[in-house]
């Protein structure tokens, strides 16, 4: 991601607090698509192409979890986790409302 769109969003990324809980918004989900072999994000517009990690995110952005519970399910999964990185995920999602975020 180039560092002028990194600039642009970040502070924005601070919105997500470890006690946000994010969620799919409800005209949104994620589903494997096996003629791509990858998760895909369908909404009655348009398909989004996931990559492994964007879908392990996404996975567990249930609503139920905290931002804080799902780092720590990433860090058990991943060696490196960088927390900022999936804030800025999950922000640029919710701009283009394929994800909702409760605050705490």
């Amino acid at each position: 991601m180039p560092s002028t769109m990194r600039m642009q969003i970040n502070s924005d990324a601070g919105s997500v607090g470890l006690t946000s809980r994010p969620r799919l918004a409800p005209h949104v989900r994620l589903r494997f698509d096996p003629a791509r072999n990858r998760h895909v994000l369908l909404t009655p517009e348009a398909v989004t192409v996931l990559n492994d990690t964007g879908a392990a995110i996404l996975e567990l952005c249930d609503g139920e979890r905290t931002m804080a519970e799902i780092l720590t399910e990433l860090r058990a999964r991943y060696d490196l986790v960088a927390d900022d990185e999936v804030r800025l995920f999950l922000v640029g999602l919710q701009a283009k409302r394929r994800v909702e975020i409760s605050r705490g």
